[in-house]
């Protein structure tokens, strides 16, 4: 038995004994290839069916307001320091917003995500007294699970939130610290890591994670991973960069098919009782794999449009789940 093999049972069955791997441990599972590669993500398979089951989470978003952000994001088509061809509005019609509510409840989503461009909110700006009457008229329309992605908040801005019965609060911080000044100049890392503090001490669930294939190494993805386990986020979404022409990341070569599913696979080690989903990027990034990925440890999904892209078809990711006999 070779000992990359035999490391992989081991770890396998620390996790599923309701331990912990270390970083260094899932740094050297990145080590595996081929067959190796498979059988760590049928491992992390195991893991996720026996800590979350055989349910997907299946969520929805709704790009309320569109572009011209002041920050520098790299890779973000609503920077408005990049020229992009990505629609541009402001602030939709609450009962505009309410209806795309209802259409992606139709469609198969059990939550919602109503998402803004910009750097965020303090609590007392119109428009957020406007997305806050959305997500009440959402309440009384649509059984969804109500979740907000706004940018970083003050803690009366997330109070307000909670007081108007939303559930989660979506807030990636992109990437590792280590690597974090590749991406964004404009605002900080801590003021982001505050906003997730302040949404768990509301008593919020927090929906924070990663896109992968930037240029970051293994090893920041896995000391982002253990940033995610401390601040004991809730949900992990994982976006696989889909690099946009007149951004700064347009000529970033793409991530391999494999290298993604290798990265789902440690990720469900190292968290394995969360709600790790696919995020953007999956069907450009995946293409024929894509269903791989929800054997390798993911179990959720971003379904339908994503903020400037579009996403397949709802009813296909539905026949992708019920083809893996995973329900939602």
């Amino acid at each position: 038995m070779n000992t990359l093999y035999a490391n992989l049972l081991k770890h396998a069955e620390a996790v599923l004994s309701g331990g912990n791997i270390t970083a260094n441990n899932a740094l050297a599972l990145s080590e595996a290839e081929g067959s190796d590669l498979f059988l760590l993500c049928a491992l992390a398979n195991k893991i996720r069916e026996t800590f979350t089951g055989n349910a997907v989470d299946l969520c929805s978003v709704i790009n309320a307001k569109s572009g011209g952000c002041t920050e520098d994001c790299a890779f973000c088509a609503q920077s408005a320091h990049h020229r992009t061809n990505a629609p541009c509005h402001p602030l939709l019609d609450e009962d505009v917003i309410v209806e795309m509510a209802i259409r992606r409840e139709q469609a198969g989503a059990k939550h919602c995500d109503i998402a803004t461009s910009g750097l965020g909110y303090t609590g007392d700006e119109p428009d957020f007294q406007h997305i806050l009457s959305a997500f009440r008229k959402m309440r009384e329309k649509t059984s969804l699970k109500i979740c907000a992605c706004l940018g970083t908040l003050t803690e009366q801005a997330v109070r307000a939130l909670k007081d108007c019965r939303v559930e989660r609060y979506n807030h990636n911080l992109e990437t590792s610290r280590s690597f974090y000044s590749h991406v964004s100049t404009t605002h900080g890392y801590d003021e982001r890591v505050q906003t997730i503090r302040f949404a768990k001490q509301a008593g919020l669930e927090v929906c924070s994670g990663m896109i992968i294939g930037m240029g970051e190494t293994m090893a920041q993805r896995i000391e982002h991973a253990y940033l995610l386990k401390e601040l004991d986020v809730d949900a992990v979404p994982v976006n696989l960069l889909s690099p946009v022409p007149g951004t700064r990341m347009e000529n970033q070569k793409p991530i391999e098919p494999l290298e993604a599913l290798k990265t789902f696979a440690i990720l469900r080690f190292i968290l394995p009782d969360k709600n790790i989903r696919y995020a953007g990027g999956r069907e450009n990034g995946l293409k024929t794999l894509q269903p791989f990925g929800l054997v390798s440890g993911l179990n959720g999904m971003l379904i339908g449009d994503y903020l400037t892209l579009g996403g397949q078809a709802a009813s296909s990711d539905i026949e992708m789940l019920e083809a893996l006999h995973l329900s939602r």
